[in-house]
């Protein structure tokens, strides 16, 4: 299931070779539980299709939580996860979401400082690890085809649960077949010395005031990782609502205490759908139908 990484590239989208993607049906999402790693039942969404799954992609929240919070939603996964899974349930692919917050009593960390953070990416390790046993376990998976992707927090998750200088992870006997990193922090996995154990592919706006592009491209440069870079997006690029706008509660990013920038470009977020589909193709082995 271990897949030699592809040399390193920097791939700036072009924006106007913009692959059109229809849009796709909403799926339901059954509430799932499992044992975590550290003691605790964590809690999560798993998307299934109508035939059985040609593969699985275990989705990672980032540090908002799974939720929306307001409008229509409340409740509910929020419209980018939503969107996400609806994508690749409608490829032929189960998705769990694994919530790392509400069996911790934690609702969204985006509004506390990185040191003061009531939980951090040894905790979102142990899920991911946790998260992949139970999929493994499951009749109508394929412990061969179970890929990784997170957004943010999430994506910053990605890499801490690919990291084959953590002990935890090369105990694990699986090995995810690709790991997809939405605009990650990639500051702290340059400076600890991240080694991906399977192929990785960062995705991330090029204006991204809250994690920046520049530690990103350092670090595929380092591990021989894809970085893709979407000209004119911020954070969260690949929302399917909203505009941007500025976060004045988030403490952290490139000018701490000064707020961060959030929201969609479709034409970005219509780019990077089609490049996750091609490489969970890639991963899994599948013709392009």
């Amino acid at each position: 299931m271990n897949r030699r990484p592809r040399p390193f590239g920097v791939l700036l989208a072009s924006l106007a070779s913009l692959v059109f993607c229809g849009a796709v049906a909403a799926y339901p999402a059954q509430a799932v539980s499992f044992d975590g790693r550290d003691g605790l039942r964590l809690s999560g969404w798993l998307m299934l299709p109508a035939t059985p799954p040609q593969g699985t992609v275990i989705a990672l929240h980032g540090c908002g939580g799974l939720y929306a919070t307001a409008g229509s939603r409340k409740g509910e996964l929020n419209a980018r996860h939503q969107a996400m899974g609806d994508m690749l349930v409608d490829q032929g692919y189960a998705v769990l979401f694994p919530d790392s917050f509400t069996s911790r009593g934690v609702h969204e960390i985006c509004t506390q400082r990185f040191g003061a953070r009531a939980l951090g990416q040894t905790e979102r390790r142990r899920d991911v690890l946790a998260s992949l046993d139970w999929v493994a376990a499951q009749p109508w998976a394929d412990a061969r085809k179970v890929a990784l992707l997170g957004w943010s927090h999430g994506g910053s998750a990605v890499l801490a649960a690919t990291d084959a200088t953590r002990r935890d992870v090369m105990a694990e006997p699986l090995r995810f077949a690709t790991a997809i990193a939405f605009y990650p922090g990639c500051s702290a996995a340059l400076k600890s010395g991240y080694r991906p154990d399977t192929r990785l592919t960062v995705m991330i706006g090029a204006d991204d005031d809250w994690t920046p592009a520049a530690p990103c491209i350092e670090l595929g440069k380092a591990v021989d990782a894809e970085v893709v870079v979407y000209p004119d997006s911020f954070h969260d690029f690949d929302n399917p609502v909203g505009q941007v706008r500025l976060r004045a509660d988030v403490p952290n990013g490139v000018h701490p205490g000064q707020g961060v920038h959030a929201g969609a470009n479709p034409a970005a977020r219509a780019q990077a759908y089609e490049r996750v589909r091609a490489l969970l193709r890639q991963a899994f082995d599948r013709p392009h139908v």
